[in-house]
């Protein structure tokens, strides 16, 4: 009877250690600061290319940044911007961890699940995540 006392106290130690340190909460939390990071370092790779070019024009064979919110990725009705920035700014195109439609292969084939917009007035770019989770919204400004 004791033994089947001490493992009942066991169990509930447990189940409550496991809800207080709620694992999904914090793989869910690792993968938005990973965003984060995806994020600033895409934006960082535009700014080092503006800032080449001297003249704050992005130079890229698909043209400048659009004015509307668009998805980085190859591919019709996107933004595709890996030859832009690949392989002088960065190695590869990091994608959204947790997006099943986000994915690198190469240049010619790939979706970062992330979006880019330009403000046509302030000229200010914005890289956003819209797949974040636990009602987070991760996006960046410059």
């Amino acid at each position: 009877m004791e033994i089947i006392i001490s493992m009942a106290i066991l169990v509930i130690l447990l189940v409550i250690t496991i809800r207080a340190m709620n694992p999904g909460g914090q793989i869910a939390m690792a993968r938005n600061s990973q965003r984060s990071f995806h994020i600033t370092s895409i934006l960082n790779a535009i700014r080092a290319n503006l800032a080449d070019t001297r003249t704050g024009t992005f130079i890229c064979a698909n043209g400048d940044i659009p004015t509307s919110t668009t998805r980085m990725a190859s591919g019709g009705g996107n933004y595709d911007i890996a030859s832009c920035l690949i392989p002088n700014y960065l190695n590869i195109l990091p994608f959204d961890p947790s997006a099943s439609s986000s994915y690198w292969t190469d240049l010619s084939n790939y979706n970062t699940g992330y979006n880019l917009i330009k403000n046509s007035s302030s000229g200010a770019i914005t890289v956003s995540a819209p797949y974040a989770e636990l009602g987070k919204t991760i996006s960046v400004t410059r």
